[in-house]
C-alpha cells in the first residue's frame, strides 16, 4: 500500500529544539512540495534561503501495520537534513537533489498518533555538492518534492533495474532480504491491459536476475516513444507478498565517435539545458509543473534532448521525457568545485543514488559524473566512473568541462564550447578540444553568458541573440563527429549576486522565467515540421533602428517558402534554402529586399532600371546612408546620369517603399507556404488596439498527490496579435473561489510579457481575473478537484 503524505505538514523557518512539542498553533501550516522560503521575482537577497528549518507533522498509525515494513520516502529536500520519529532520531540525507527511505518500525508507536519532524539545513555553507564555492543558480531549500510511506511485508522487493538488448528483457531485482520466495515477471505496453507472462525463478538469494526473450516488441523512438511495463511479482507459498511495476522502453542508444545513434539510426542532438527552478518558490512545483516544462521543450521549442544542468531533476519530469521522447543527459549535483574527502565521498554516493533511481527511464542515454566544469581530478573521477558502470553498464558516462585537453576518464567527451562571441565561429571542431578522437564528442553549452538577452532588449540586441543560437547549431551540424549540442539555456533563472544581471536572474534563456520566448526560441521551435512556425525578428518600425536603418531583418519558419505583401501588394518570396545557415533543417531567412518588382509594376521602370534602384534602396536600408558599401556609391552616380533620375526622386522612392517616414503607415503581410499551401500568416504594422492575452497550461487542477498548479502566460498584443514588446504595465490578478495565486497580486509586465500561477485550494468553480491600466480585463476560469492518492 502506498500513501502520499504532502498535505497537513506544519512549519518554522528557525529550527529549536522546542520545536518538537510548540503549539501548531505557532506554526505555520503548509503542503509539500514546499520552498523554505518564497521570494520576491528579482531584486532580493539571497542569503534569506539560507536556513535551518522545521518540518512537523502527525501521522496516525493503525493497529493493522504492527507486522508490517513501513517505509517513508522522501523524493527530496534541500539540503541537509535529519529526520526524527517521536523526537527519535530515525534517519539523515546529505544530497538536496536525490531521494531516500527510512524504515520507521523501530520508532513506531501502533494504534497511536505519531510525530515525525524534520530539520532541514539549506545553508550553502555545508560541506557536500554542490557547496564549497560560489555557485552560478539559486539552490533554495525545503521539501519541494513528494513524501510518501509504502506499507510492506516482511519480505518486498526493493528495487527493480529493467534493460533489454531488443531480443531480451533483463530484470535485476533487490529484495530487502533473502526469503524463500518466487518471483514471477509480466510484461505489456503501458497502453494496454492483458499482461503476459515471461518467467518465473526461485529466489536463491536477495539478488535475483530474471531474463526472457521477446518477440515483435516496437521500439522506444524520439517520435514514437512506445512504453513497456513490466511487472515483478514476490510470491511465497502462492502468496503474493509484493509487486513492482516498472516502465522501461526498448530502445538501443550508442555514442560512437562519429555522433551518436538511436536504434542504428544517427541522430544529432539538438538541446537545451534547464535547471528546476521557478519564479518566487524555486524547485517547489508539483508534477503537472514538472511536465509541462518537457512539452514545452518538446513540443513548442522543437528540441530533442535535454540537460538537466547540473543535477537529478524530477521523475515527474523525466517520465514526462519518456513519453514524449525527448532524450535526457542526467548529472550528479556540483558546479565547478571539488571539496574534500567528506566532500567526494558524499559525491560519490549521489552517483550511486543517482543511478539507482533513474536508470529504469529510457529517456536517459547519457551519466554525468564528473563535476560540472571542474579540474581534472583521476581518483575521484575514476571512482565515479567505476561506479556509474557497475550499476549500469547499458550506458556510458560523460563529465562536463570547460577546457581542451582534459583527461577523459568517461565514455564521452562532454565540453562547453563557449568560443562564438557573435564573430568567431558557432563552435570549435573536436580535434581542437580532445585528442581523443576515437570517443565520442559532444558540446554541453553555449551561449548564455556570452550574450545576456532579455525580452525587453531592443530588436537589435534580440536578433544577435537568435542568431547566435542559430550560428552554433549551424556549425555544430557541419561536423559529423559532434553528436550534437545543448545551448545554455532553456529558460531564465534565479541566480546568486555574483552572476546575473545585478537584479538575481541569469538572462540566460531562449525563454524567460515564465515560460514565454524570446526571439531566440524561434530558433530552435523551426527546426521540427510538426507545428507551423513563423516569426520575423522586425517589427518593421524604422524608429526602433539607430539612424532609421533598419538593417537586416530575419524570419524564422520550418515552411518551404515565405511571401511577403506590402499594403497587399507582392513584393518577393523566399526559399527555404535562401538562408545563410545552410547546415540546420531550417536556417533563418534574410529579408534583404523590401522593393522587390514593385518598381516595375508600379513605377513602370524597366528590369535593368529596377535592379539598380533597388540595389541602391536596398542598401540604405541595411547600411544607413553613411555607411553604404563602395559599390553602391559606385553605382548611384551611373543610375542618376543612365536614367536621368536625381536624387530627390530617388530620395522619395526610399521614402515610398523602405522609411515611409511621415507617409501612411505600411502593413508587411508574411505568409507561410508548405506544399503550396499557406499555413501560418503575420502581420507587422503600427498597433491601433492593445489588448491583454492570458492563457492558463491547462484549467482541470486536479489534487492527486498533493496540490495542482497552472501556469499562466501573460501578454499585452497588438490586434494582430504581435507582442507589445515595451509594454511594463502594471496587471492586477485576483482569484475567486479555491485557488490562489503564488506570487504578488499586482505585476508588471516585462518585454510585453510575464505570467502567474495558480494553486488550487479545494473543490469547486474558481476564476483568476486579470485587469490592467487601459481597462482590459481577461478572466480564466478553472475547475478544482480532488482525486487523492
Amino acid at each position: 500500500m502506498r500513501m502520499y503524505i504532502n498535505r497537513d505538514w506544519y512549519y518554522t523557518e528557525t529550527f529549536t529544539e522546542d520545536f518538537f512539542a510548540c503549539p501548531v498553533e505557532d506554526l505555520v501550516p503548509v503542503q509539500i512540495p514546499h520552498t523554505c522560503k518564497e521570494i520576491p521575482f528579482h531584486y532580493f537577497d539571497e542569503t534569506e534561503l539560507q536556513m535551518v528549518s522545521g518540518y512537523r507533522r502527525n501521522l496516525i498509525v493503525p493497529e493493522s501495520w504492527r507486522n508490517k515494513q513501513v517505509l517513508l520516502t522522501f523524493e527530496g529536500v534541500g539540503h541537509s537534513c535529519e529526520v526524527y520519529l517521536n523526537q527519535k532520531k530515525i534517519g539523515e540525507h546529505h544530497c538536496g537533489y536525490t531521494a531516500f527511505t527510512l524504515c520507521l518500525n523501530e520508532a513506531l508507536r501502533y494504534g497511536e498518533v505519531n510525530s515525525l519532524v524534520l530539520k532541514v539545513d539549506s545553508r550553502e555553507s555545508l560541506n557536500i555538492p554542490p557547496f564549497g564555492h560560489v555557485i552560478d543558480y539559486l539552490t533554495y531549500g525545503g521539501i519541494y518534492r513528494d513524501v510518501l510511506i509504502d506499507v510492506k511485508e516482511q519480505v518486498y522487493i526493493e528495487d527493480v533495474f529493467v534493460h533489454s538488448d531488443l531480443k531480451k528483457v533483463h530484470a535485476e531485482v533487490q529484495l530487502n532480504t533473502f526469503a524463500d520466495c518466487s518471483l514471477v515477471l509480466f510484461m505489456r505496453k503501458t497502453a494496454e491491459d492483458d499482461w503476459t507472462l515471461l518467467c518465473e525463478k526461485k529466489a536463491s538469494s536477495s539478488k535475483v536476475d530474471l531474463e526472457a526473450s521477446v518477440n515483435e516488441v516496437e521500439r522506444w523512438e524520439l517520435e514514437h516513444p512506445v512504453l513497456y511495463e513490466i511487472k515483478c511479482v514476490l510470491l511465497q507459498d502462492e502468496r503474493v507478498l509484493d509487486e513492482k511495476v516498472t516502465e522501461f522502453g526498448f530502445r538501443k542508444a550508442e555514442f560512437k565517435k562519429d555522433g551518436f545513434y538511436l536504434n542504428d539510426r544517427k541522430v544529432k542532438i539538438r538541446g537545451l539545458n534547464r535547471h528546476q527552478s521557478y519564479p518566487y518558490v524555486g524547485y517547489a512545483m508539483p508534477a503537472s509543473q514538472q511536465r509541462l516544462d518537457a512539452e514545452i521543450l518538446k513540443n513548442e521549442l522543437g528540441v530533442n534532448a535535454v540537460r538537466t544542468s547540473h543535477y537529478p531533476q524530477s521523475h515527474d519530469f523525466i517520465q514526462r521525457c519518456d513519453e514524449l521522447g525527448l532524450l535526457v543527459f542526467t548529472e550528479f549535483p556540483g558546479w565547478q568545485h571539488i571539496g574534500d574527502d567528506a566532500w567526494k565521498k558524499q559525491a560519490i554516493e549521489n552517483v550511486r543514488d543517482m543511478i539507482v533511481q533513474y536508470r529504469n527511464h529510457p529517456s536517459i542515454v547519457l551519466w554525468g559524473v564528473r563535476i560540472n566544469e571542474s579540474q581534472d581530478d583521476d581518483p575521484f573521477y575514476e571512482a565515479t566512473n567505476a561506479l556509474a558502470h557497475q550499476l549500469d553498464p547499458t550506458r556510458p558516462t560523460g563529465g562536463v568541462r570547460n577546457f581542451k585537453r582534459s583527461h577523459l576518464l568517461e565514455d564521452v567527451y562532454t565540453y562547453n564550447d563557449f568560443i562564438h562571441d557573435g564573430t568567431t565561429l558557432g563552435c570549435e571542431p573536436k580535434r581542437k578540444v580532445t585528442s581523443n578522437m576515437d570517443k565520442a564528442y559532444l558540446v554541453t553549452e553555449y551561449n548564455g553568458h556570452m550574450f545576456p538577452t532579455k525580452s525587453f532588449d531592443n530588436e537589435p540586441h534580440r536578433l544577435n541573440h537568435a542568431l547566435r543560437h542559430a550560428e552554433v547549431l549551424n556549425e555544430v551540424s557541419k561536423h559529423e563527429d559532434i553528436s550534437g549540442s545543448f545551448g545554455w539555456c532553456f529558460a531564465d533563472y534565479n541566480t546568486h549576486q555574483d552572476f546575473g544581471s545585478g537584479d538575481r536572474i541569469c538572462y540566460h534563456g531562449v525563454m524567460d522565467m515564465f515560460r514565454n520566448p524570446k526571439m531566440a526560441a524561434s530558433v530552435y521551435a523551426s527546426q521540427q515540421d510538426k507545428t507551423p512556425v513563423l516569426e520575423c525578428s522586425s517589427s518593421m518600425e524604422i524608429g526602433e533602428y539607430p539612424a532609421s536603418t533598419l538593417g537586416t531583418s530575419y524570419l524564422f519558419t520550418n515552411a518551404d517558402s515565405v511571401r511577403m505583401y506590402k499594403n497587399n501588394r507582392f513584393v518577393r518570396e523566399w526559399k527555404k534554402n535562401e538562408t545563410p545557415y545552410a547546415a540546420l533543417k531550417h536556417g533563418p531567412i534574410p529579408v534583404d529586399d523590401l522593393v522587390g518588382d514593385l518598381l516595375i509594376s508600379e513605377e513602370g521602370f524597366t528590369q535593368q532600371q529596377s535592379d539598380g534602384v533597388k540595389y541602391i534602396l536596398n542598401c540604405v536600408a541595411k547600411y544607413g546612408l553613411n555607411h553604404l558599401p563602395v559599390s553602391a556609391f559606385l553605382k548611384m552616380p551611373k543610375l542618376l546620369i543612365k536614367y536621368k533620375m536625381t536624387v530627390e526622386q530617388v530620395t522619395q522612392l526610399y521614402t515610398k517603399y523602405i522609411g515611409n517616414w511621415g507617409e501612411h503607415a505600411l502593413e508587411y503581410r508574411f505568409e507561410a507556404l508548405k506544399n503550396g499551401q499557406v499555413v501560418k500568416t503575420i502581420r507587422k504594422k503600427p498597433m491601433k488596439s492593445a489588448s491583454l492575452s492570458a492563457e492558463a497550461d491547462h484549467t482541470d487542477l486536479i489534487e492527486d498527490r498533493t496540490y495542482d498548479v497552472a501556469l499562466v502566460r501573460i501578454k499585452m498584443i497588438s490586434e494582430t496579435g504581435n507582442v507589445l514588446t515595451y509594454s511594463h504595465e502594471p496587471v492586477h490578478l485576483e482569484t475567486e473561489g479555491p485557488i490562489e495565486l503564488i506570487g504578488p497580486s499586482w505585476i508588471s509586465l516585462q518585454g510585453g510579457m510575464f505570467g502567474t500561477y495558480v494553486r488550487s485550494n479545494g473543490e469547486g468553480s474558481a476564476k483568476l481575473v486579470l485587469s490592467d491600466t487601459r481597462g482590459n480585463q481577461k478572466v480564466i476560469a478553472f475547475n478544482c478537484r480532488i482525486m487523492r492518492k
